[in-house]
């Protein structure tokens, strides 16, 4: 049974034991994000985002699905185990616009700010289809247009969307989060994720000096550099922080029901790829946001067109994934910062590593939001695992 952060005794005491002491060194490895997941204002530096003055009320309706069951890779498993054995910290499930089932582990609460690790990437794409929509940024545009700092460099032909689909030719290998030599854990390293080297650049002399592996619009390839040079953008246009105009365009108008952060690195630069931390219960109001196309009761928050496009194909997006990925039964790719899981049906998500998720599943009119503190970064079960139990708990709710 996994073991929660206070039963392990992690940050407890003053000063705590040496061996449960958290750190920038060592909260993403075993046991500590069982603490640091739901701690990490307290390791790197945030800014606010401000919930407004209206909160968007969940109606609750609540349902026992811990006895719940469905199968994996040939073995049968009820919710309650998955629950435990995948390390969920929290976990909200909202049918018919009902909350139906909320679970929070030990030491987690309902106003408790989890990291959402890589949704953020989903968040602050909305952001970005928001200002598309109003006409602020243009996808087709270069990221120098925004961003002349970059011109010149190997970041020029490349355009918004292609930061937006992850189809920038950008080298930084991201495949595994724990080779330490790995150009996206130097990357990590330099914005703040993990301690600096004393030589280190700032984060925007280090984005403007990557190479490139590719040409701009080809293969899809997963890099959250992309997905922070799409933040910086963003702040540039608005000239405001990325923490504040989440506030402004989506936090305040989805009736938030409690501030959040945004972590930051040397200089005040936005952690835009992973660094919204929030509670349960806002990011299934982000989720609930997308599944009625982007309002609030007669509120139009998002675009309707850019919702609706999220989990359509523009053209080639399934073979681009494809040509990384491999074939697939389903219409499966990347679009607008989000992973979809079946475009035939309209069926998306946001994912993070140590098990983040928002999932957004239209034809049985569920939204699954969940954090947790997976030992490492990923796992081939607990990401087979989940993958089987979300998406059988929304065909079962919509049966």
């Amino acid at each position: 049974m996994a073991k929660s952060w206070i039963e392990l005794g992690l940050m407890q005491g003053w000063p705590p034991p040496v061996d449960k002491t958290v750190t920038l060194a060592n909260y993403d490895h075993d046991p500590f994000p069982r603490w640091s997941m739901i701690n990490m204002r307290e390791l790197i530096p945030s800014r606010l985002i401000r919930r407004g003055a209206q909160e968007r009320e969940l109606i609750r309706n609540p349902r026992d699905l811990r006895s719940f069951r469905f199968q994996c890779d040939g073995v049968e498993h009820d919710l309650a185990a998955f629950l435990d054995q995948t390390y969920v910290d929290a976990l909200m499930v909202i049918h018919n616009d009902e909350v139906v089932f909320e679970h929070f582990d030990e030491g987690v609460y309902p106003d408790s700010r989890h990291i959402a690790q890589s949704v953020s990437k989903s968040i602050v794409a909305t952001i970005a289809g928001i200002m598309i929509g109003r006409g602020d940024v243009d996808p087709q545009a270069l990221a120098s247009h925004y961003l002349p700092e970059l011109t010149g460099t190997h970041w020029d032909g490349c355009t918004v969307q292609h930061l937006l689909d992850m189809r920038a030719g950008t080298a930084f290998d991201e495949s595994d989060y724990e080779d330490v030599e790995s150009e996206a854990l130097i990357g990590f390293r330099i914005l703040g994720w993990l301690p600096r080297n004393a030589d280190d650049p700032l984060p925007t002399e280090y984005i403007a000096g990557l190479a490139n592996v590719r040409e701009h619009g080809s293969t899809f390839e997963y890099r959250s550099i992309l997905t922070d040079v799409l933040g910086w953008c963003l702040e540039r246009v608005a000239q405001l922080p990325l923490a504040d105009l989440i506030s402004r365009e989506l936090w305040e108008p989805m009736g938030a029901q409690y501030d959040a952060d945004l972590l930051v690195g040397p200089a005040s630069f936005p952690l835009a790829s992973g660094g919204v931390c929030l509670t349960i219960s806002d990011l299934a109001r982000f989720g609930l946001l997308h599944l009625h196309r982007g309002r609030v009761g007669e509120v139009q928050v998002v675009p309707e067109e850019w919702v609706d496009g999220i989990a359509h194909d523009t053209g080639d997006l399934v073979e681009a994934y494809r040509a990384s990925m491999g074939p697939s039964e389903k219409q499966e790719f990347y679009h607008n910062q989000w992973w979809v899981l079946d475009g035939d049906r309209g069926v998306y998500s946001g994912l993070g590593i140590h098990g983040q998720q928002i999932l957004v599943h239209p034809p049985t009119n569920t939204v699954i939001a969940k954090f947790s503190s997976w030992p490492r970064p990923r796992s081939d079960f607990f990401e087979s695992m989940t993958d089987a139990a979300m998406l059988a708990l929304c065909e079962y709710l919509g049966s």
